[in-house]
């Protein structure tokens, strides 16, 4: 095996700041043990951007930086991956926005990206690459000629067939996915949702392995759950909390990117719910609501914005008193450490999104526990986590009464069934960590055979036709 290649859309800082956290650490060991290198988009775009990728060396591993014009940017990412694809995958089709450009866009980035990065890997190099903003990578590499096994990994969740087929270009997007050699999804729905996209769109035939035969060669498909760094963040939340103090009421806390598949409103819903039938527990307990800013320049995102914070306001106004404050709502990023504490001292974690792929709050908020007097999970059965975390309050996020009951039972559950469901939840995530989750992929990929060239010449063929014809 050559190198580790990693590409995403966005890349490591350059310096190493900002590591800790996400698919930063998930990555980080294997890159180092094989020498690896890390392509992504650069943090600024320009009206001149390089024709080559812009290398940095790091001591860890090299990052590789591919530039973009400021208007490609947009229409590929803010326009195609995010008001088209996002929307799609995650079951919002009424949220699509089709523009022509956006569609071309999103296929130029490929392409420019496909042919900087043939220039620089080998045969023997292992390419993995992350998340829907490049699903038409392996396509492009491969009508390049390129032999290097090539993986992908969905980070959110893959929609039934029929939603799939609101994508304006889904035809395409099965074709793209198809010409991966391994492809990784979160859970055995998601599996379920791509094995019946591939039979209806590529005749696609599953074999007794678990593969899919398309066109003639085997497409690896896997289901690994992301984790998180736990014994790394559960450091994090005992140092912390010894150096600060408890919380002076039980607190839920829920942490969540201001997106409209996390429910935020739903949850505040079932929350208000609770207050209004539970009313010995109005002044003796809060919601903290941490919910930082993301695409704010995206029409859906204004409302969930507008939506969540008239709904606080109103639970406020008409529970609250001089001296509580039924919801907290914070609208800003917080650093993982405070993060690791906040988590530790509330009685209820709240991870409800409509659909998730997996959702890491649920596992950061386990990890963070006191297992001598450990909170309580209260987990949507949207979320991809759901399938590996039995052992929490399972709800339907679309029911507020469902939260509401759930609120109540977490917060009067006596301590040994606390501790009983904790011990389960911890003792599944101590196994399946992090490290985990990278190492049975990356083995997964290695397994794979190598592109057939003659196959890789007859597809090259092809594209090249395709485009000059």
């Amino acid at each position: 095996m050559g190198r580790l290649v990693i590409v995403s859309n966005r890349a490591p800082s350059v310096d190493g700041t900002g590591d800790s956290g996400g698919l930063v650490v998930a990555l980080k060991d294997a890159l180092s043990e094989q020498g690896g290198l890390w392509i992504g988009g650069a943090p600024e775009q320009t009206d001149t951007p390089s024709a080559s990728l812009v290398f940095h060396q790091r001591p860890d591993f090299d990052i590789a930086l591919f530039e973009m014009e400021p208007e490609l940017y947009r229409d590929y990412y803010l326009g195609y991956s995010n008001s088209v694809l996002w929307p799609a995958l995650h079951g919002r089709v009424d949220l699509i926005d089709v523009q022509p450009h956006y569609s071309i866009a999103y296929r130029e980035v490929a392409r420019r990206l496909a042919r900087q990065i043939a220039d620089i890997v080998t045969h023997d190099d292992v390419i993995w690459v992350h998340d829907y903003q490049l699903i038409p990578l392996a396509h492009e590499l491969k009508a390049l000629g390129l032999t290097s096994r090539i993986g992908f990994f969905l980070h959110i969740p893959l929609p039934d067939l029929q939603t799939f087929k609101a994508i304006p270009d889904w035809q395409d997007l099965a074709g793209w996915l198809a010409d991966y050699d391994l492809l990784g999804l979160q859970t055995q729905r998601d599996l379920g949702h791509l094995i019946n996209i591939f039979r209806h769109t590529l005749r696609g035939e599953l074999r007794a392995n678990g593969n899919m035969g398309i066109n003639g060669r085997e497409v690896v498909l896997g289901c690994f759950p992301i984790s998180i760094d736990v014994q790394g963040f559960r450091r994090l939340a005992v140092e912390g909390a010894a150096q600060t103090a408890p919380a002076p009421m039980p607190r839920l806390i829920g942490v969540d990117r201001l997106d409209y598949s996390k429910g935020l409103p739903h949850r505040l819903l079932g929350y208000e719910a609770f207050l209004s039938q539970n009313t010995r527990f109005c002044s003796n307990v809060g919601l903290l609501q941490i919910a930082p800013p993301t695409r704010d320049d995206v029409d859906a995102y204004k409302a969930i914005r507008s939506e969540l914070e008239h709904l606080a306001g109103r639970i406020n106004g008409s529970f609250g008193t001089i001296d509580w404050t039924p919801v907290q709502y914070i609208h800003r990023s917080l650093p993982r450490d405070e993060l690791a504490v906040l988590y530790r001292y509330s009685q209820v974690g709240l991870v409800t999104p409509l659909f998730d792929g997996m959702n890491l709050v649920a596992k950061e908020y386990v990890a963070a526990q006191d297992e001598a007097d450990p909170g309580v999970l209260i987990l949507s059965q949207f979320a991809g986590a759901a399938e590996e975390m039995s052992d929490a309050l399972i709800v339907n996020p679309h029911n507020p009464q469902d939260i509401a009951d759930a609120i109540r039972t977490a917060l009067e559950m006596p301590l040994a069934e606390r501790r009983q469901r904790h011990d389960a939840l911890y003792g599944h995530l101590e196994k399946h960590d992090v490290g985990h989750w990278s190492a049975a992929f990356l083995n997964r990929l290695l397994s794979v055979e190598q592109a057939d060239p003659e196959w890789l010449a007859r597809v090259s063929g092809l594209e090249s036709r395709a485009r000059t014809g």
